[in-house]
């Protein structure tokens, strides 16, 4: 009895000692246990958007023309400076004319002598006449001094025509510019010969101001816009046009408007595309034929719809949008929506959010869906900052 007495209070003892060894365990796991981590969110507002079109496309001259011949010569001279604006008609080759001048005075030669025929032509057919009344002269002679007559003042018209085409290859000799714009480089110098209406132009001359942007579009994307401009969604000016945002190739915004027009189009079959015009001003020439560009308009407005920043948006494997959502319990879940790209790095989601809803912002690569986290708002992790940096002063 007394070794049996003594052996409890060894059993008690080893029995607290577990118990206590047991306790401190699970009081270790529960300190090595990680905090929810912190997740910078944002909330959903709904707002209305402008939907903007961004296109890319190429400017081409508002006129060209190619500067040929109409007539065979040698060059005696070119009457204008590479580079320069040219006026409508002004004289930019001369080509010698000594031979064209001769023909002209061939010419005139020529229609007087047959005015000269065609006179005593009329002489005798007046006396014929006055003959024939007496019976003077045949009536087959009368007959034939009208004709003669008539033939006289035929060969007269044949003469004026002559002239006036030996006065055309005349002026021809000097080449004037048929528009007005800037003259590119001359092709042919001084002392060259020249063809009429050869295949490779001497010059070209381009009218830029104004100038014209084209663009390519989808035919469906451009039926919905002529719909949307019927219904009134997108805004148009006086003259049935839609006011365009020109960006140049470097990126800069170009100063002037331009004006996005419907009426000249052309439908590619194959491609199943549509090539619209944008007539920008071009007043300084700082848009050149060829040069590339980007051209943005407002094709009307997204209403109660969410924008979020293009790096909060992720894609699934199958190319779904999604973004990480943080529940009222602070559980994250990952959300379908549905996005439309809008200007710079910003998304405008058309379903798939609600107003109030927090969104991840930021340790994105490290959350996942059904994870505990504790979610704070971009704002207050500001002020917390600022606070931090004030202290520390």
């Amino acid at each position: 009895m007394q070794t049996a007495k003594k052996s409890l209070p060894a059993l008690l003892l080893a029995a607290t000692m577990v118990l206590t060894a047991c306790g401190g365990e699970t009081a270790s796991q529960q300190a090595a246990a990680p905090p929810a981590p912190v997740v910078q969110t944002m909330t959903v507002r709904l707002t209305d958007v402008p939907n903007v079109i961004e296109l890319s496309g190429r400017a081409r001259a508002f006129a060209e023309a190619e500067i040929r011949p109409q007539v065979t010569g040698i060059i005696s001279e070119r009457l204008f400076k590479e580079g320069d604006t040219v006026k409508k008609g002004q004289a930019l080759y001369q080509i010698d004319a000594a031979e064209y001048s001769a023909a002209v005075r061939s010419a005139e030669a020529a229609l007087a002598r047959a005015e000269a025929t065609a006179a005593v032509a009329r002489e005798t057919a007046a006396r014929f006449e006055r003959l024939a009344s007496i019976n003077a002269v045949s009536q087959q002679e009368y007959d034939q001094a009208v004709a003669s007559a008539s033939q006289a003042e035929a060969d007269i018209g044949i003469q004026k025509a002559a002239l006036d085409r030996a006065r055309i290859d005349l002026a021809r000799t000097k080449i004037s510019s048929p528009i007005e714009g800037r003259i590119g480089r001359s092709s042919f110098t001084q002392g060259a010969l020249v063809t009429q209406n050869q295949t490779e132009p001497l010059a070209r001359v381009l009218q830029t101001d104004p100038i014209y942007v084209d663009l390519t579009v989808s035919s469906a994307r451009l039926l919905t816009w002529r719909q949307r401009i019927a219904d009134g969604d997108i805004a148009t000016t006086d003259q049935n046009t839609i006011p365009v945002d020109i960006i140049l190739a470097d990126g800069t915004p170009y100063p002037l408007p331009g004006d996005l027009e419907f009426s000249e189009v052309n439908v590619e079959e194959s491609a199943g595309t549509v090539a619209v015009r944008v007539v920008v001003p071009n007043p300084e020439n700082l848009i050149l034929p060829g040069m590339f560009v980007r051209a943005k308009f407002v094709a009307g407005y997204y209403e109660n719809v969410v924008t979020l920043p293009q790096s909060v948006v992720s894609r699934t494997p199958t190319g779904d949008a999604t973004v990480m959502v943080v529940d009222r319990e602070g559980i994250v879940q990952q959300r379908r929506i549905t996005v439309e790209q809008n200007t710079d790095n910003t998304w405008t989601v058309l379903t798939g959010l609600s107003a109030g809803e927090q969104v991840a912002t930021a340790n994105l690569q490290t959350i996942r869906e059904g994870m505990k986290v504790v979610p704070q708002p971009a704002s207050e992790q500001t002020s917390a900052a600022q606070d931090t940096r004030g202290g520390s002063k």
